[in-house]
């Protein structure tokens, strides 16, 4: 595997937790309200599912408690935004700042650290390497070789657009943003849709969060490092298209990959390499910010 293999390959890796935050924050995205929870999702649900390895042995019941873990709080955030009409904004801030102490809080409760929590008996997730796609010159030492999440993530991605696009479910959501009236004159709450959507987002959260901590064996506070916050840029920089989501991140991931690999092979200052894949982010908001004044203009 030469040096660009080598760093497109890390790229679809680094991509994943993104892409699965973006596409859970897609669904309530196109419900008409932002979900900025998405970090502190993911992030709950990495502590959770290192947590549940280390007390049951099982990757399976790591996956699980993720996603419930992440339902649970996108509930919460869905029930005080939705029912109480709180202000979604503030409320996913505090849904961010929930998770972040209370991970910390568990952690000292369950594993007498707050730092690192590592999984000394648990292997890391094993790599998979796909017959037919492995022997194609050049993509063959790019696509496989990962673990089984990034081909499901790639599958949940599929999922999300038949959702959106081929259901009776996806036009209903879309309508909750653009026609809620004409929803609710159907007979139709766009309320139950919106907190289906975070739902939705939840579960996204839950196996992109499992994905972090599982995939190193070890959970470190704060360990989701903004991947949050720039899944919420995805969002926008994809069109709140799945498949715009989907290169969207494929950039951020590959941004970090290069950041990774440049580290003491390039004269510039490790800081400065390490702030690129933020920086992309930055400009990509100014970008999203441009398109969408001159669209509004027209």
């Amino acid at each position: 595997m030469n040096n660009l293999q080598a760093v497109l390959h890390s790229a679809l890796a680094i991509m994943t937790p993104i892409l699965l935050a973006a596409c859970g924050g897609l669904f309530t995205s196109l419900a008409g309200m932002l979900n900025i929870a998405l970090e502190g999702l993911l992030l709950a649900g990495a502590f959770a599912a290192v947590a549940a390895v280390f007390f049951t042995g099982s990757l399976w019941m790591g996956l699980a408690a993720a996603i419930f873990v992440s339902m649970a709080l996108a509930a919460l955030h869905a029930f005080t935004s939705i029912k109480l009409r709180s202000n979604v904004f503030i409320t996913g801030l505090a849904v961010n700042l929930l998770a972040g102490g209370l991970t910390i809080v568990l952690s000292q409760s369950f594993f007498n650290t707050r730092g690192v929590v590592a999984l000394h008996s648990i292997h890391r997730l094993p790599q998979m390497a796909i017959p037919l796609v492995s022997s194609i010159p050049f993509l063959g030492n790019v696509i496989s070789g990962h673990s089984v999440y990034i081909y499901v993530s790639w599958f949940l991605v599929l999922l999300a657009w038949v959702l959106i696009y081929q259901t009776p479910f996806g036009y209903r959501l879309r309508a909750c943003n653009k026609h809620p009236t004409a929803l609710s004159s159907l007979g139709m709450k766009p309320d139950t849709y919106r907190c289906i959507a975070f739902l939705i987002s939840g579960f996204y959260c839950g196996i992109g969060g499992s994905l972090l901590s599982l995939n190193l064996g070890v959970f470190v506070p704060n360990m989701t490092a903004g991947k949050g916050w720039i899944a919420l840029v995805v969002i926008f920089l994809g069109a709140h298209r799945p498949l715009g989501v989907f290169i969207a991140a494929f950039v951020f991931g590959l941004a970090e990959s290069f950041s990774n690999y440049a580290q003491g092979l390039l004269g510039i200052p490790a800081d400065f390499i390490l702030a690129l894949p933020y920086l992309l982010t930055l400009l990509a908001m100014v970008l999203v910010s441009i398109v969408t004044r001159r669209q509004g203009l027209v």
